[in-house]
């Protein structure tokens, strides 16, 4: 009797030990597969921001003075030249913000992606999946754009006509704290709005 429990715990430990190694490998099975995944998709983001981005417009030889006041810009949104001595937060914003503050933002490496008032929530949803995850993101609406979403960084541009356009995740991660800012590693918080 004694030997035929024995049998039976010895059974059942290995039945046990065999459904644990099963589920482990499963989970790190599917654990691996969404990693690799996840890198391939980074990879090709990283390949995409690191050839030229098709219609990307250039501003040069933006000045950079702290004023005080409303300034009047040429492009709109504007994409640098004077600002605020306040930075608007790098997050997203579900209201506008000034355009004096989002300014000194891009001076700090911000990426400001603005989107018109009246787009779809689920492509307002796309774009706060993509610039949310960046901690040089900027996201807010922008009433009277003559594109449904715009992305500036210091002295750069690019319209899209969705938040789906591959471009736009090449374009944050390529001018996120890029080469063209004019403070490069300057932080993009301690300023005013969310975060």
């Amino acid at each position: 009797m004694r030997t035929e429990q024995k049998r039976q715990e010895r059974r059942r430990t290995l039945l046990v030990t065999a459904v644990v190694v099963v589920l482990v490998l499963v989970l790190g099975g599917i654990t691996a597969a969404v990693l690799v995944r996840q890198g391939a998709r980074n990879s090709t983001i990283a390949a995409a921001a690191a050839a030229p981005i098709t219609g990307v417009k250039e501003y040069p030889n933006l000045v950079r003075n702290h004023v005080e006041g409303a300034v009047t810009y040429p492009e709109t949104p504007p994409v640098g030249g004077d600002h605020s001595e306040t930075l608007t937060n790098c997050a997203v914003y579900t209201t506008p913000v000034k355009n004096e503050q989002a300014v000194h933002s891009l001076e700090h490496g911000a990426v400001w992606v603005t989107y018109s008032p009246d787009l779809p929530a689920d492509q307002v949803a796309i774009l706060a999946g993509v610039v949310g995850k960046n901690t040089y993101g900027l996201l807010s609406p922008f009433p009277g754009l003559s594109s449904p979403v715009v992305a500036s960084a210091w002295g750069l541009q690019l319209t899209m006509t969705s938040a789906s356009d591959p471009r736009l995740a090449a374009f944050v991660a390529k001018y996120a704290n890029g080469p063209q800012t004019p403070e490069p590693g300057a932080a993009c918080s301690g300023g005013v709005g969310t975060s």
